[in-house]
């Protein structure tokens, strides 16, 4: 033993697990009065969003939820669902956000697979949780949410009232008082997010303590947040627990302006109104608010930072955004680091750079977020980083504090997906000389459409159940509004008729709406000698 670790050990005194649920603390003791939340009409200050955590954690503690338990919430933008994000973790439990585009059977499976003890629904949604709950074998105890600031002019009406108590009455009954404790190790288990997979069903991610915490005081850096930051909430917070932003405002004891829908009349009043600073979201938000009727648009004085982590935006794009008073920051990541964990950062210089050259670097995903350890491009097979020459393909590897702990009750995709002692992204790209990635393709024939995953298989498996399909390929095609759009080329059997609409209309029986093909293309379908698909071949044409 060195004269180093000799009589200094770790104690309470020096050594505290990280954790974000930390943050709403020192928030609420230093800024109490500040407000925390606008939601509609509604204002909650810090003060009572931690109480209000407080209350919800002290209750869902009486009603059984402990430590490793899993409380499922089917919630949007809203109040509740940034009390979950600290009230769940109080109580040792794991939170398990529902994408809420999905449908009754991708539910019911979560629900099993996650072992859902307790489930809050926003009543936009009681529909097809409802569905889901008939399908699932858990038989969770279910809590409704009846929003009060539903908007009147609401694109989809609230369904029925399920389940036995209503969240406010159940919040209701939990003690503002409650002594909530510091998880037992930053390794516990705060959240799980399910990643679509190309293949079966799709994966639990499971985040922890540390890595949440981490990616609270990054976001911080990486977004340029200043104290009492304003964020627009246009990004799911569903996805990857919107990118750790519910836990991150705290840092700062900023402001969060909750938003249901993405609307550009909402976005700008929220923005003008509420002096907006910062917000999120896929290409489609950007075009939403730069296509936006005269008559929907707001002029405002602040900068507003728009971080975006699909495809790079089109030029014409950001010279848009720029004209309209934002800062587009390009981000990347996955379910599994926590959301983005690549930033493009931006050097000064570059803007004197003519339009080709410039554009050339907007397209580069970056450099690793601050709290990621390592990022580089590595032969999958050999492990031996790829030449930083910007030309030679490899897949894309991440390593440190804010990748995933695993995948829930599946250790051989955990494993495959850390062979080497790194987490293996799936996406292809290269090594620019100075240290930038850049992705040239998605080895998982994932498709990104509107900021959400696609499985092209899972499309492809609802197209072969249609009777007149023999063969099948689903790709991405670009699409102004959306980033990509998936397509289908599909080979019907000899002898066997279907028109365009009928096998769409087939696969809205079976997909979820946005998984949908946009387009049936009738051709012959490119294979191998060995009969596999030439999915190359379809990227190909779809280009064309």
């Amino acid at each position: 033993m060195g004269k180093y670790e000799e009589d200094l050990d770790k104690t309470p005194a020096n050594h505290q697990p990280l954790t974000p649920l930390s943050f709403l603390e020192r928030a609420a003791k230093t800024f109490p009065d500040h407000v925390a939340i606008i939601h509609g009409s509604r204002r909650t200050s810090y003060r009572q969003w931690w109480e209000r955590s407080l209350k919800l954690a002290a209750a869902l503690k009486a009603s059984g939820i402990g430590k490793g338990d899993t409380v499922t919430v089917m919630l949007s933008n809203t109040p509740p669902m940034l009390e979950a994000h600290f009230g769940v973790p109080m109580t040792k439990a794991v939170l398990h956000s529902l994408n809420t585009r999905l449908d009754a059977a991708i539910i019911a499976f979560q629900l099993d697979h996650a072992e859902t003890k307790l489930l809050i629904v926003d009543r936009e949604f009681t529909g097809v949780v409802k569905e889901a709950l008939a399908l699932a074998t858990v038989k969770p105890l279910v809590i409704c949410y009846d929003d009060p600031e539903y908007p009147a002019d609401a694109p989809y009406p609230k369904g029925e009232r399920i389940g036995s108590l209503d969240y406010e009455d159940f919040v209701a009954t939990g003690d503002r008082a409650f002594a909530w404790s510091m998880p037992d190790d930053e390794w516990d288990a705060i959240s799980l997010n399910y990643t679509s997979g190309t293949t079966g069903n799709p994966k639990g991610v499971v985040y922890h303590h540390r890595g949440a915490a981490l990616m609270a005081y990054t976001n911080t850096i990486h977004a340029g947040m200043a104290k009492h930051a304003v964020y627009l909430w246009t990004l799911p917070m569903f996805h990857c627990n919107g990118w750790c932003f519910p836990w991150t405002l705290a840092v700062q004891a900023g402001t969060h302006v909750c938003l249901r829908w993405v609307r550009a009349r909402q976005m700008y009043d929220a923005i003008a109104d509420h002096g907006v600073t910062h917000l999120c979201g896929a290409p489609i938000v950007m075009s939403i608010l730069i296509n936006a009727q005269d008559e929907d648009k707001r002029t405002f004085q602040q900068q507003v930072t728009f971080n975006t982590a699909a495809a790079p935006p089109p030029e014409a794009v950001l010279s848009g955004m720029a004209d309209a008073g934002f800062a587009v920051t390009h981000l990347y990541g996955l379910t599994e680091t926590y959301g983005p964990a690549v930033v493009n950062e931006w050097h000064g210089e570059w803007d004197k750079l003519e339009k080709e050259p410039r554009t050339a670097k907007k397209a580069r995903q970056g450099v690793r977020y601050a709290a990621l350890e390592d990022l580089t491009v590595m032969d999958p097979e050999t492990m031996q980083r790829t030449p930083a020459d910007g030309e030679t393909i490899g897949e894309v590897m991440f390593r440190g504090n804010i990748v995933m702990r695993g995948y829930l009750k599946n250790k051989k995709a955990t494993d495959e997906a850390f062979a080497g002692g790194w987490f293996h992204s799936g996406d292809l790209g290269v090594m620019h000389p100075d240290g930038y990635i850049q992705i040239k393709d998605r080895s998982k024939d994932i498709i990104i459409s509107g900021g959400e995953n696609i499985s092209s298989i899972e499309v492809e498996d609802a197209l072969y159940k249609h009777p007149s399909v023999a063969s099948c390929g689903v790709v991405a095609r670009s699409d102004d509004k959306w980033g990509e759009v998936p397509i289908a080329y599909v080979e019907l059997k000899p002898g066997r008729q279907a028109t365009e609409a009928e096998i769409i209309e087939h696969c809205r029986s079976l997909l979820a709406r946005f998984k949908v093909p946009k387009a049936v293309i009738f051709a012959e379908i490119p294979k191998t000698s060995t009969g596999k698909i030439q999915k190359f071949r379809l990227r190909d044409m779809a280009k064309g």
